[in-house]
């Protein structure tokens, strides 16, 4: 039984969508991640212990650890296993930069943008095609279109696919950042704010958004295309240093993925335990918004839609150069483990 519905993707209306990102140095996800980022290494599992991420925009990685797999697995390797959460892409992008996590969970268009300004990650396997942005307000706030935006403020956590799908919704409707004020604070923060009118509107990440919205707030904008998929990636100090541990990362992430497919119900009451939504919240994130079942190997699919956002960064000077793009899309996807995975591998705790 596949766990959601099968989506397809087709472009992402142009790589200009996205230009309007000249501000993602504020976040710190990005800001100095030069070559010089690249020396920055993992303890990892050489020392005896991975570290690696659960989110709760990332379900897999909340069934892998409710069911206590790696634990499981790991001990024979003599390795234990530290699990830090990540708040959005962004705080997973500064940890896996910093060495703090080996393993951490990210839009794909995070992934690109960090790896293009010089911070070691790879995508080694792909844990869903989600539809977990979009743009929200209040029932009362009298915005019913993305033009409707103009002159008011947006809050948005920057260097992660929800502020990648405000940018690119502001230039379909003909607008600009420049048009609104966005104001960078965290997911959870930024609903906090809508609520107590500091902002007009947010542009929401699940489950966040899905609880939101349950408690009256309104989806005004939704558009499947302009969400990335979610990246899983690992630092290439851990890669080169820990491959046995990385395979079994991902043999994990294939048990999971099969776990999640074969029982809905479970995964979205695992979801609801960690996020503390609401059943009916976590079952609409897990069967509706979030296709867990989708082919797990990076390739040319995620290539082609990373490719439209890529010049963007250039443009809007986030990125020095073109041809940083290029190294990164020629060196950010690996799909040597997924294609080597081996889900029976994985011990029950």
């Amino acid at each position: 039984m596949s766990i959601s519905r099968r989506f397809t993707r087709h472009s992402l209306l142009g790589a200009a969508a996205v230009a309007a990102s000249a501000s993602l140095a504020l976040t710190g996800c990005v800001a100095g991640e030069d070559s010089e980022a690249s020396a920055g290494g993992s303890a990892a599992a050489s020392d005896g212990v991975l570290n690696i991420d659960f989110a709760t925009y990332n379900p897999l990685s909340l069934v892998i650890k409710e069911k206590g797999w790696l634990e499981a697995t790991l001990a024979d390797q003599g390795v234990e296993v530290n699990w830090v959460q990540s708040a959005g892409s962004n705080k997973a992008n500064e940890a896996l930069r910093s060495g703090a996590i080996d393993v951490g969970s990210t839009a794909g268009s995070a992934a690109l943008l960090a790896r293009a300004n010089g911070s070691p990650i790879q995508a080694i396997s792909l844990y869903s095609q989600p539809e977990w942005a979009a743009l929200v307000t209040l029932p009362d706030s009298g915005i019913d279109s993305v033009e409707d935006l103009k002159g008011k403020s947006v809050a948005a956590t920057k260097g992660t696919d929800p502020y990648f799908f405000l940018l690119q919704s502001l230039e379909e409707a003909g607008l600009s950042q420049d048009d609104v004020t966005v104001q960078n604070l965290q997911h959870a923060d930024g609903l906090t704010a809508l609520n107590n009118g500091s902002v007009d509107a947010w542009s929401g990440l699940d489950p966040i958004m899905a609880g939101a919205e349950k408690d009256g707030a309104k989806l005004f904008y939704r558009n499947l295309d302009f969400n990335t998929y979610g990246f899983l990636n690992a630092t290439e100090s851990f890669l080169k240093e820990d491959p046995e541990v990385a395979q079994t990362v991902v043999n994990a992430y294939e048990k999971a993925r099969a776990w999640a497919s074969e029982n809905p119900e479970e995964t979205a009451q695992i979801l609801a335990d960690v996020a503390g939504l609401d059943p009916e919240v976590a079952t609409k994130v897990i069967t509706e918004r979030s296709n867990l079942d989708v082919d797990p190997v990076p390739g040319e699919t995620q290539r082609a839609v990373l490719e439209k956002i890529g010049p963007a960064f250039v443009e809007t000077g986030d990125v020095a150069s073109q041809k940083q793009i290029d190294d990164a899309l020629g060196s950010l996807l690996n799909n040597s483990l997924v294609k080597a995975a081996d889900p029976a591998a994985i011990k029950e705790s």
